[in-house]
């Protein structure tokens, strides 16, 4: 009951020889004797100096993802390639910079004190500028109850003339969205002072030459190096005596691998005896069976429509090779327009062409599902023009009449492919289906990093301290309300990681957050809301007719975003 276990990719780029990692970390632990003392003026030269080298090889690095993930230029693929690439890396360097100039405590747009006494953060929108491009939507990240809204940890004890422990950090990079390694590479270097390592992930590995030259400041300067290769690379430099830290973003079972060693036998064994085969600090990201509870409501025919198109997105974006992918759409048997819904988000996974399925292990994956759950109904062009088109294609597929019980395979293991279970729970109206599917959600679905609700405007109205509850007491680091909770992800100024307090015995979706370039020290949970129908259509739907040409313009705005690019990004926006 997990995230998968996924077999290793075949090399696209050399191993780096283990001789060689070696002397990669001995370089860098000489640097990170310098690091903690260099100011913050210097910070930003560097952080800044990576944009000119990034936007430069831009176009190259999206191409080199659409090669590899069967994309053509112009289409939806090549758009979400700009906007999980270098878009969001132009936007946190950016925002971090921003951040850093307020010497790391940079000032929120709000503050305040919930009636429990927790403090939230307001986040986003934080300029006139979020507001045009994202009407009606609002962020905030909760802080942990008991602790105080303190920002910017490291920068307050230089202040207070206590510098920061010099340390090597191991970044495992993401094999599904470029940009995950160079934004966790920023968290290690700028919110915690670790000079870093990055192994590329064999999956996505070719794109090592593109993240090089973006970074190339941080490389010059001695800060950050890259390394290849699989499993043996990643467990030299994880025991190695002079990486101090290692943040990995992947699976459940890599992590155990990593912390309790090799085989279940051995895991549980040193579990029970508190014996751990890595002896330093580890953060994670780690994946998530991430549902989608879907309020009962008065919904229009075009209500029905948007919302399907919505939770469609939530499944085929980057073919589903997204941890934060939506896998449990959750309902109440009691809506009277179920059927109808239902019947919608087929039909918009229908008309979603189908994805090349890249990342390793996915075919076994879905015959998995399959195995358990013959009533799994497969959707779209289901006969390829040719033989080789047919090659690597997993279809959308929605499994209904999932049963909502503990250790249900659909709800415990992560598909990590394009398949979306189906749970009925009771429930008249908003209040009794939401006291339903939040216990379901916290003790039953599987991981605790992202979940969604989907609540129509007069349903929030009449059963508004239902929702606010549901929201309060959902165990998740992120919570989408009307909105992909990916987000969380996309925005920066938001948290993104899993809910906090999983032991490293039981890690499930992982320990610790990135983003969050207001530096909040102590983030529980990110809560992204959005209107009930989002206009213009967004940048993550599966249908955006523009989103090349969207990708591209936001990507130069969040490099500088001067009112004069502004137009342009609306323009390309409302083309979808």
């Amino acid at each position: 009951m997990a995230s998968p276990r996924f077999p290793e990719a075949p090399p696209s780029m050399p191993a780096t020889p283990l001789a060689e990692c070696d002397a990669v970390v001995a370089r860098l632990k000489k640097k990170s004797l310098e690091w903690p003392s260099v100011g913050i003026a210097r910070r930003r030269e560097l952080l800044e100096a990576c944009t000119a080298p990034l936007l430069a090889i831009a176009d190259e690095w999206v191409s080199a993802g659409c090669r590899a993930k069967g994309y053509e230029p112009g289409s939806i693929g090549e758009g979400e390639e700009w906007v999980g690439g270098p878009m969001i890396l132009a936007r946190g360097i950016t925002l971090l910079s921003k951040s850093l100039a307020q010497g790391g405590q940079p000032k929120m747009p709000g503050l305040r004190q919930r009636p429990n006494g927790q403090w939230a953060a307001d986040v986003f929108p934080g300029s006139w500028q979020d507001k045009l491009m994202f009407t009606g939507f609002r962020a905030e990240i909760r802080v942990k109850p008991g602790e105080e809204p303190t920002q910017g940890h490291i920068y307050r004890e230089k202040a207070a003339g206590r510098p920061s422990k010099p340390c090597v950090s191991l970044v495992l990079g993401a094999g599904n969205v470029s940009s995950i390694g160079p934004l966790d590479t920023f968290q290690k270097l700028f919110v915690e002072d670790e000079v870093v390592v990055l192994k590329m992930n064999p999956v996505n590995e070719y794109l090592g030459p593109f993240v090089s030259k973006a970074l190339a400041p941080l490389i010059e300067e001695g800060l950050l190096e890259l390394v290849y290769g699989g499993a043996e690379v990643g467990a030299h430099l994880c025991q190695h005596p002079d990486v101090g830290s290692v943040h990995i973003t992947g699976s459940e079972r890599t992590h155990d691998c990593i912390v309790w060693g090799l085989g279940d036998e051995e895991q549980q064994r040193r579990k029970a005896a508190d014996d751990p085969v890595l002896n330093k600090p580890i953060t994670s990201e780690l994946g998530c069976v991430t549902p989608v509870v879907v309020v009962p409501g008065p919904w229009s025919p075009a209500d029905l429509k948007f919302q399907a198109r919505n939770v469609a997105s939530m499944v085929t974006q980057n073919a589903s090779f997204n941890c934060n992918a939506a896998k449990i759409l959750v309902v109440s048997k009691d809506w009277p327009q179920r059927g109808a819904f239902l019947t919608e988000l087929k039909g918009a996974l229908s008309r979603t062409p189908s994805r090349k399925a890249y990342y390793p292990g996915a075919q076994d994956r879905y015959d998995g599902f399959l195995e358990h759950y013959p009533q799994a109904e497969a959707l779209g062009e289901r006969v390829p023009k040719t033989e080789e088109d047919a090659a690597g294609i997993v279809p959308w597929t929605v499994i209904d009449g999932v049963p909502a019980e503990t250790g249900e395979y659909a709800l415990t293991n992560e598909a990590f492919c394009g398949v979306i279970a189906v749970v009925d729970l009771p429930g008249t109206n908003g209040t009794s289906f939401l006291e339903n599917a939040v216990p379901f959600c916290n003790d039953v679905a599987w991981g605790t990093l992202s979940a969604g609700i989907i609540v129509h405007p007069d349903t929030e109205k009449a059963h508004g301290t239902a929702l606010e509850n549901a929201i309060d007491e959902m165990r998740y680091g992120a919570v989408g309300v009307n909105v992909w909770p990916a987000l969380a992800y996309g925005l920066a100024v938001t948290a993104w990681g899993a809910y906090p307090g999983h032991p490293l015995s039981d890690i499930r979706s992982g320990i610790g957050t990135v983003h969050n370039t207001y530096m909040l020290d102590h983030p529980e949970k990110s809560v992204v809301r959005a209107p009930f129908r989002i206009r213009p259509t967004p940048a993550w739907f599966g249908d955006h007719r523009n989103l090349a040409e969207l990708g591209r313009r936001i990507t130069y705005y969040e490099a500088n975003p001067t009112i004069t690019r502004l137009p342009g990004v609306i323009m390309a926006a409302l083309k979808g």
